[in-house]
């Protein structure tokens, strides 16, 4: 084997979303983003109807508002993370829960490897992790590169892709998911990751895509994609009971 290529661990990966999963969607983060993000659009000379139906149209087709503008519009993605992502008021939003910690303790690292996957920029995603005290439980962190012409999200293919050789996996079913968007969790389960979980707090409002929507019941109790719907991160334990100690 040439020295350049490292030895694959041979533990598998836990992948965990960061924004509505680290944390609960009643702390109104992603009100307090879709507005930011809103305002921006506004700044483009579009009035409050046009900037709402955009926003809507880029989150839906691209996986995320930033995306869309990037695409059809002479904006600095590092001017909207400073405006949108670096306005907002993490400290006054979330606190540290033992509760959580205690759960990324209890991952037996002898088996996996823990690392975030996100798709906001690195120093959103670092802001969370420290607030909530799980800077040294994430060994790795994946983010969308807004400095990167053309940078792919979830759920495009690329963007796990993309992540799976960051992390130096070359087995899809060696990776363990979840995530707060079904969409986000389907396309990596369609990649062939191995353990996909969909995190949804029903009777929550969260916004998506600028769009208010309550998370409902879902009323169709078999899924026939095999994708878990669970409510509170603690649900893992017993879903993927061999990785923890």
């Amino acid at each position: 084997m040439s020295p350049d290529i490292p030895v694959e661990d041979p533990r598998s990966i836990v992948w965990f979303d960061i924004d509505n999963t680290l944390y609960s969607a009643s702390t109104k983060i992603s009100q307090a983003m879709g507005q930011r993000i809103h305002a921006y659009f506004v700044t483009l000379g579009l009035d409050d109807e046009k900037a709402s139906e955009l926003h809507y149209t880029y989150y839906t087709q691209y996986g995320l508002a930033l995306r869309g503008l990037t695409r059809h519009h002479d904006i600095d993605p590092m001017d909207f993370d400073r405006k949108c992502d670096g306005t907002l008021p993490l400290d006054d939003l979330i606190k540290p829960d033992p509760r959580l910690r205690k759960l990324f303790q209890d991952l037996d690292r002898t088996k996996v490897r823990v690392w975030a996957l996100t798709n906001a920029y690195k120093n959103h995603a670092q802001r969370v992790l420290k607030i909530l005290d799980l800077e040294d439980q994430i060994e790795g962190l994946v983010y969308c590169d807004y400095e990167q012409i053309g940078f792919t999200c979830k759920p495009e293919p690329d963007y796990y892709h993309n992540a799976m050789k960051q992390a130096n996996v070359s087995d899809p079913s060696k990776c363990y998911f979840i995530d707060d968007s079904r969409l986000n969790v389907t396309s990596a389960k369609e990649l062939g990751w191995g353990h996909c979980v969909h995190f949804y707090e029903v009777g929550l409002e969260i916004m998506d895509g600028g769009k208010m929507k309550k998370l409902a019941q879902d009323t169709n109790p078999n899924d026939p994609e095999g994708i878990t719907q669970i409510s509170d991160l603690g649900e893992l334990r017993t879903l993927w009971p061999e990785i923890f100690v």
